[in-house]
C-alpha cells in the first residue's frame, strides 16, 4: 500500500491537530439536541438535527433516524414520516465503499465508512412509520408498512440473523395492525412468529388463543390453551360491538454508544437512567386504570447486537494496527521524524465508531383496553418502578371508540 507522501503528510498534520483539538463525534453533534427534548422543547430539537439529516454523506441515514424519531415526538407526524422514509430508501441502498474510504477507515478511525444500521434499527424504521400512521388514524398506510416488517422478516431471516436482531415489537405491532384490520389469519401468524422471536412477552398468551380463534385455527386453538392455561379467555374479546384502546408507550431513553474506558478504539453501550418506567392509563368519568406492559427491550436488543459485532469489531482494528504500521514506515524511510508522527497521529485519530440510533427509547410498552362505543377522555401518567408518579404525562386527549375499531395512541417519556 503505497501513498503519495507529500499528500499523507498533510493529512497526518490535520489530523493530529485535529485528535489533539478533539474531533466532534456523532453523539456530541446530537447532545444539544437530546437535552432539548429531555427538557421539553422538541422543536429545539428538530431544528439542531434538521442540517445534519440533510446532508449527504455517509452518516445521512443515522442523522435521519434521530430527526425522524424528534419530529414525531414534536408532533409532526407528517415530516417524521418523510424522513423515515428517505431513511428506510437509505438502509436499502446497496452498500457502496470506495477504496480510500476503507483504506481511511484502517488507517484513521471506522467512522469513515458509511453508517448502514443494525438489522433491529432497520426494521424500526417500518415500526415507526407503522405507528405515525396508526397515530394519525391511516390504517391502510400501517398496513403497507406491516407488509414491508414482513419482508425484511424473511430476508433477515434467510440470512439468519439471531432472534435479538429480529425485532420483536415490530412484528408484535404488525399482528395488532393486521386484527385492527379483521385480517385474522395473518394476525394469528404474526402473533405466532412474535412468539418464537420472544415468548417472554407477558400478553402473548391471550394474543395467540383469542387471534387463533378468530382466525377459526380451532385445533392451534386448543393448543395455546393448553399452553397458557394460566390466560383467562374472555367473551369481550370476540364481542364485535365493542372496541379497543391500544397504547403505544416508548419509555425512556436507550443505552449510549462511548468509547470504552478500557481501549478506545472499541464502543461500548452504558444504560440511560430513566425515572419514568411504566406508564398508567386513566380513563375520566369511569374506574378503569392500567398500567403498561414491555413488549420490548431496545437496550437489551442494542447490547446484545454489540456483543455479536465484537468479534468483526477487533479484526478492523487489528488489520488497521497493521495498516498503521505499514504507512507510517513508509513515511519514515524517507524522514525519520515524520514517520514517528505519522505513528502517533494515526493512533491519535483513530477511535471507537459512537454511531447510533441513540433516541431510540429504552423500552416499549402497550396498554390495550376493550372499550363500548363512545367518546372518551383518557390521560397517561408515568411512574416510577414502584409506581409512584414521575409527574411526567400525556395531557387529557379525547377519542371516538366505534364498534370493532381499534384506536391507536403513540407516547414517548424522555425523563
Amino acid at each position: 500500500m503505497i501513498f503519495n507522501l507529500q499528500r499523507l503528510t498533510l493529512v497526518v498534520g490535520l489530523f493530529f491537530v485535529s485528535g489533539l483539538l478533539g474531533c466532534a463525534t456523532y453523539q456530541s453533534k446530537v447532545e444539544t439536541a437530546r437535552t432539548a427534548i429531555e427538557t421539553g422543547n422538541p422543536d429545539k430539537a428538530v431544528k439542531e438535527l434538521k442540517p445534519l439529516a440533510e446532508k449527504e454523506d455517509g452518516d445521512q441515514l443515522v442523522y435521519l433516524l434521530d430527526y425522524a424519531t424528534a419530529l414525531q415526538i414534536a408532533g409532526d407526524i407528517k415530516e417524521s414520516n418523510k424522513a423515515f422514509l428517505k431513511a428506510d430508501r437509505l438502509a436499502d441502498q446497496v452498500d457502496y465503499q470506495s477504496i480510500s474510504r476503507i483504506a481511511g477507515s484502517l488507517a484513521l478511525n471506522e467512522e469513515m465508512v458509511q453508517y448502514k444500521g443494525d438489522t433491529f434499527e432497520k426494521i424500526f424504521i417500518n415500526a415507526y412509520l407503522a405507528m405515525n400512521f396508526l397515530e394519525i388514524g391511516q390504517l391502510d398506510d400501517a398496513l403497507v408498512e406491516a407488509r414491508r416488517i414482513n419482508e425484511k422478516y424473511l430476508k433477515y431471516r434467510a440470512d439468519e440473523k439471531q432472534n435479538f436482531e429480529l425485532n420483536s415489537f415490530s412484528k408484535y405491532l404488525s399482528a395488532m395492525i393486521w386484527e385492527a384490520n379483521r385480517s385474522y389469519d395473518d394476525a394469528y401468524i404474526a402473533y405466532a412468529e412474535t412468539y418464537k422471536i420472544d415468548p417472554s412477552i407477558s400478553t402473548l398468551g391471550e394474543d395467540l388463543i383469542r387471534s387463533a380463534k378468530l382466525a377459526r385455527r380451532m385445533d392451534t386453538y386448543k393448543d395455546w390453551k393448553k399452553k397458557f392455561p394460566e390466560v383467562q379467555e374472555e367473551d369481550s374479546w370476540y364481542d364485535r360491538r365493542k372496541g379497543e384502546l391500544v397504547i403505544l408507550f416508548q419509555q425512556g431513553w436507550g443505552p449510549r454508544k462511548q468509547a470504552s474506558n478500557n481501549e478506545y478504539r472499541f464502543p461500548v453501550l452504558r444504560p440511560v437512567f430513566s425515572e419514568t418506567q411504566k406508564a398508567r392509563l386513566v380513563i375520566s368519568d369511569s374506574n378503569k386504570v392500567l398500567v403498561s406492559q414491555k413488549v420490548y427491550d431496545v437496550q437489551e436488543a442494542a447490547i446484545a447486537t454489540l456483543r455479536d459485532d465484537q468479534g468483526i469489531l477487533l479484526a478492523k482494528r487489528v488489520a488497521g494496527l497493521a495498516t498503521k504500521a505499514v504507512l507510517s514506515d513508509q513515511v519514515r524511510q524517507k524522514n525519520e521524524a515524520l514517520g514517528a508522527l505519522a505513528w502517533v497521529a494515526m493512533n491519535i485519530a483513530d477511535r471507537a465508531d459512537v454511531r447510533q440510533w441513540s433516541f431510540l427509547p429504552q423500552t416499549i410498552q402497550t396498554i390495550r383496553i376493550q372499550l363500548p362505543p363512545g367518546k372518551y377522555k383518557f390521560r397517561l401518567e408515568g411512574l416510577t418502578h414502584g409506581l409512584s408518579a414521575t409527574g411526567e404525562n400525556l395531557a387529557d386527549r379525547e377519542i371516538e371508540i366505534k364498534a370493532g375499531q381499534k384506536k391507536f395512541a403513540v407516547w414517548r417519556s424522555v425523563k
